[in-house]
C-alpha cells in the first residue's frame, strides 16, 4: 500500500497545560495528510470540490493513543488508504516521533463520498481517473 509522510513540529499551542500534544490536533494533522496524499496522487481536494463538485464528508473517525507528543517534538505523519469502497474512503494513519521512531498514535478516519449536496455518489462512476489511482495506491 502506498503511503504519504509529512512532519510537523508540535508549537506551544498544540499542547495542553502538561505539554502535551492535546487530543483534537491529532485530526487536524491527519486531515492535512490526506490532504496532501491526494495531491501527491494528482487530486487536490481543492479541485475535487471546485471542478468535479465532490465532497468527502467524514462519516468516522478514532484514535489509539501509545504515546505522548509533546511540545517541540517534530512528528511524521503517515497517511494511507484502509479500504476503498463504491463510495466511500477510510484512511489510515500513524504517528510516529521522528528522533526516536516511536509509533505514537493509530487512527483512522472514513468519509462518504457524495456531490455538493451532501448526497452518495460512486466514485468510480463520477471521478474514474481518482478511483483508479487509489485503487492502486491501496494494492501498492
Amino acid at each position: 500500500m502506498r503511503r504519504h509522510t509529512m512532519e510537523v513540529r508540535v508549537i506551544y499551542a498544540d499542547t495542553d497545560a502538561m505539554r502535551i500534544t492535546y487530543h483534537a490536533n491529532y485530526l487536524k494533522w491527519f486531515e492535512m495528510g490526506r490532504t496532501e496524499y491526494l495531491r501527491e496522487l494528482g487530486f487536490a481536494y481543492k479541485d475535487m470540490e471546485d471542478e468535479a463538485m465532490l465532497m468527502l464528508p467524514l462519516t468516522s473517525s478514532g484514535m489509539t493513543y501509545k504515546k505522548p507528543a509533546v511540545y517541540d517534538d517534530v512528528l511524521e505523519i503517515v497517511t494511507f488508504i484502509e479500504k476503498l469502497g463504491g463510495a466511500s474512503i477510510r484512511f489510515g494513519y500513524e504517528v510516529y516521533r521522528k528522533e526516536t521512531g516511536e509509533l505514537l498514535v493509530t487512527g483512522h478516519t472514513a468519509h462518504g463520498v457524495t456531490n455538493t449536496k451532501l448526497k452518495p455518489v460512486r466514485l468510480k462512476r463520477e471521478l474514474p481517473e481518482l478511483y483508479q489511482v487509489l485503487v492502486e495506491s491501496a494494492a501498492e
